[in-house]
């Protein structure tokens, strides 16, 4: 069982930057995949970013944001730069019981309650 809890969210100018926390428990944290996943109003709920020992982005955050995790700390970061209005949105953590990288939602088991996000013009 995992538990994930974000934190970092907030209101930013665009142009600005952000960065996401979500702190996991579990024994076993190293051998998750963890990904961030992205819900706007009326959209559905998006891939962003996961990691392994390997990383893989969204074409719309590749280059401005940054997934790390600290399996010491059992954290995983989002570090968003450049942010823009469009990446306004409710931000989740995920884990994933997977030896690969996944973009699947489908393939993620465990989710946070989300930390909001909203970026001004």
């Amino acid at each position: 069982q995992v538990q994930l809890v974000e934190s970092g969210g907030g209101l930013v100018r665009a142009g600005g930057s952000l960065r996401l926390s979500c702190a996991a428990s579990g024994r076993t944290f190293s051998s998750y995949v963890l990904g961030w996943f992205r819900q706007a109003p009326g959209k559905e709920r998006e891939f962003v970013a996961a990691i392994t020992t390997s990383t893989t982005y969204a074409d719309s955050v590749r280059g401005r944001f940054t997934i790390s995790r600290d399996n010491a700390k059992h954290i995983v970061y989002l570090q968003m730069n450049s942010l823009k209005p469009e990446d306004t949105a409710h931000y989740y953590c995920a884990a994933a019981d997977r030896w690969y990288l996944t973009r699947s939602m489908t393939n993620y088991k465990y989710w946070g309650q989300g930390t909001q996000v909203t970026v001004s013009s």
